[in-house]
This record gives structure tokens, sequence and C-alpha cells, in this order.
């Protein structure tokens, strides 16, 4: 749609304004003289002027012939070819002679005049003057009349109407209703606030979506960590009190009751450290402490970190790794990543199972990739194995030992770091957790 500068606008109704009734007075002047010239109706008004004259002379000097009836109709046979008609008054205001009593008023064109003879008022005259120009006049008020209301018409539809649709659209918006349509112009600068009205509506929208999606999140979290904190804490209590109640007499039921709430405080542990991790990254902006460090050397002291959970269910893990898997990022922060991933792997391998780790560099890109030879993820977990507080267990017990936040903190710290994180099943079976983390560049 093309569009037009309110200036341009404007202009164009003032011309409107001025060239439409000049239009209607031509169109008139034309059909009623059937030419473009104008100099006829001058020749007209010459005539005219020529008339009036010879009529006042002929009245003033025949002062005495005013109401001799032959004289009466002799000057209303001149009037006639004229086109002209008269009053003649006496000085008291009487009627002497009236040419054509149905021509009277002020609205019609008149010549008035007194006639005065030797210092004494004899009476006032009244000339009747043929209405040359009234069609074009006429027509040329309608003409304005036309403009007037075309220049309004236009007016509202391309300036009032959209700003009052506008105005209606944000009191939409302020009751929560987002669904509004913006009304489209033509004139550039309505089309400018609008286009900047729409942007701030999108804005405005994706904020307050944003904002309803973190409360959201926010309740999960809350719910889910009272559960979580519910269910040790359930247990660590119920120990503490067989304890306390003598209800573990012999050394070796007091010694495993001690080792369930040594296990039951270091899941607490756990899982307060997550929260505190993730809710350091996903609400607290800070800076990484980047710095050149060999990936190679992050994965292999994870997996030393790992090694003795790993050897008490059996499992061996193993360790591939290319040369030169230099990159720029914070060791302590991808250590932590690391050791998520492959806690997660320990914690879902069967006994006796492996673990698989690689790292090697592909283009400008350090990769890596962790697997094991557990039961690997359902299609709902690969949806959702990222989000924070998701477990695939069906119940909301802690029979793995796991946070459910393990795996959202690695991916974030891979992402802050301009990596990627991603989770599938292999294609031997068992789950497989690959990413990437950009190269440090060579010197």
């Amino acid at each position: 749609m093309r569009k037009i500068r309110i200036r341009t606008f404007t202009l164009l109704c003032f011309v409107l304004i001025l060239a439409l009734p000049w239009n209607f007075y031509v169109a008139a002047h034309f059909m009623e003289t059937k030419t473009l010239s104008f100099e006829k109706g001058r020749l007209q008004n010459e005539t005219l002027q020529a008339n009036i004259s010879a009529m006042t002379r002929r009245i003033e000097s025949d002062t005495d012939k005013w109401a001799d009836p032959d004289w009466q109709n002799q000057l209303h046979s001149a009037l006639r070819q004229a086109k002209m008609d008269v009053l003649i008054q006496s000085a008291a205001d009487q009627d002497i002679y009236r040419s054509n009593p149905e021509r009277s008023g002020s609205t019609l064109s008149t010549e008035r005049f007194s006639v005065i003879k030797d210092g004494q008022l004899l009476g006032r005259v009244t000339l009747y003057l043929p209405q040359s120009n009234h069609v074009q006049v006429m027509a040329a008020f309608i003409g304005l009349l036309l403009a007037i209301f075309i220049v309004g018409m236009g007016m509202r539809r391309f300036v009032l109407t959209p700003l009052e649709r506008m105005g209606l659209a944000a009191r939409q918006i302020a009751t929560g209703d987002w669904d509004v349509r913006l009304p489209m112009s033509r004139v550039t600068e309505i089309a400018e606030v609008r286009d900047g009205f729409d942007v701030m509506v999108k804005g405005l929208e994706q904020s307050y979506r944003k904002q309803a999606e973190l409360e959201e999140e926010r309740r999960f979290v809350i719910t889910a960590v009272a559960h979580d904190l519910r269910t040790p804490l359930f247990a660590l209590r119920g120990y503490l009190d067989g304890l306390e109640q003598g209800i573990a007499q012999s050394p070796e039921k007091m010694a495993r009751y001690v080792a369930v709430c040594k296990d039951k405080s270091a899941q607490l542990d756990r899982l307060v450290e997550d929260l505190f991790t993730f809710t350091k990254m996903e609400y607290v902006e800070s800076e990484l402490n980047d710095k050149k460090v060999d990936f190679r050397h992050i994965l292999q002291s994870s997996i030393d970190s790992l090694r003795p959970q790993a050897m008490q269910k059996g499992i061996s893990i193993s360790f591939h790794a290319a040369d030169a898997c230099i990159i720029n990022g914070d060791m302590h922060l991808l250590e932590r990543a690391m050791n998520n991933l492959l806690d997660n792997a320990v914690r879902h391998a069967p006994a006796g199972g492996t673990i698989e780790a690689d790292c090697y560099r592909h283009a400008n890109k350090v990769t890596f990739t962790v697997r094991d030879t557990g039961p690997g993820f359902s299609s709902e977990e690969l949806e959702r194995v990222f989000e924070p507080l998701y477990r695939g267990e069906a119940s909301r017990s802690r029979a793995t030992g796991g946070s459910g936040l393990g795996l959202t903190i690695s991916q974030r710290i891979i992402r802050q770091h301009g990596g990627e994180l991603a989770a599938s099943n292999h294609p031997e079976g068992g789950a497989l957790l690959a990413g990437w983390i950009p190269a440090a560049a060579s010197e």
C-alpha cells in the first residue's frame, strides 16, 4: 500500500478545497454560455453598466412623468430589453411605480439612488439588476461543500480512525488482551506510529509471557524442592529417632542406621549444592573465569573423581582423547558439568556395565561424548531430560540419588561457554550425551 506524508496529505486537501469550487464554477459557466471564455461575461458587465447609466439618466430627467402611464409603459419596455426592473418611490416612501411586483427584497442585486432637484428630495429609485452569475456562484458553493465533505471523510479514514483504533488497542492491552489488530493507514507518520506500537506490543507480550513462565517455573521449583527435601529429611528423622529410642541395639544395626543417616545427609548436601548452583546460573549474572585449559584434563579429572563410585558397582570407565583439545573456559564450572554427566552415567549404568568417554577436536570445535550401557532414555525423557528437576522415574523417590538438576546445570554451563549439549540413545544401546565447546584460537 502506497503511503503519503501528512504534509503532502494536508496540502492535497487544501488544493482540493480551492480547486473543486473553481471547477464547479467553470462547469456552470460552460453549461450556461457554451464556452470556457470569460470574455462574454466581461462584455455583459459592460452592457449592464451602460443600461444602468441609461436608465438612471432617463428616470432622473423625467421626474415629472413618473406617474404618466404612457411614460411608464415606455420605461417598462426598455426595462424588459435590459432584463431589469425598477421601483420608484416618493420622498415619503410611497410607491409611485413598480415594473414587476414579484421582484422585491434585499437578496436580489440592486442599484439604489435618490433623485434630488433644486435641493429637494423628489424620490428614491431601486433598480433590480439581472442575476448574470447566479448559477455559477451556486455551483461554486456546492463545490466548496463537496470539497469540505471529501476532505473530512479523508481525514477521518486516514488519520482519525487509525488513531481511535490504536487508542482502543491500548485500552485492550491494559486489560491483558494481547489479541489486538492494529489498523493500517496510508499516512506515513500514522503508519510509523502503528509499526512502533506493534513492536512495543510484541515486546510487552513476550515480556509478560516470559514473566508468567518464570513464575510458573518458580512455583514448580519451590514445590519440587519442598518434596525432594522432605523425602530424605523424613528418612533421616526416622533413623535418628530409631537410634534415640534404642531400636538399633546391636552394633551392626547401629552402624547401618548411621550409614543410612550419612547417605541421606550426603543426598541433602548434593541437592542443596545443585540448587545453589542452578539458582546462581539462572538468576545471578556472573563472569566466567576464562583461561586456556586442556579439556582432556578436565574430563580425566572428573573420571578420576567418579571412579571409586563406579568401582563399587563394578562399572568400568574407558577414556579416549585426541591431542590439542584446548579451549577457553572456567575450569571449575566445566569440571562440575562433566562430573554431572559422569555421575548420571554411573547411577544409570547396570552393575558390571561400562562407561565410555571421548574427547577430540573437529574443525574449530572440541567435541565430547559420555555413553553408558544402561537402559537409555525414553521418548518423553529425550524431550524433557534438560528441564529443571525433571526425572524419568515414575515416582518421586530418589532411588538413583539424583537431584534432577545435574543435566540442566551441565547444559547451561556448556551453553555459557558458547557450546551445546544434547541427549540421545546410542545405536548399540544405552544413553549418549554429546556436546561441543568452541576451540581456542591457535596462536
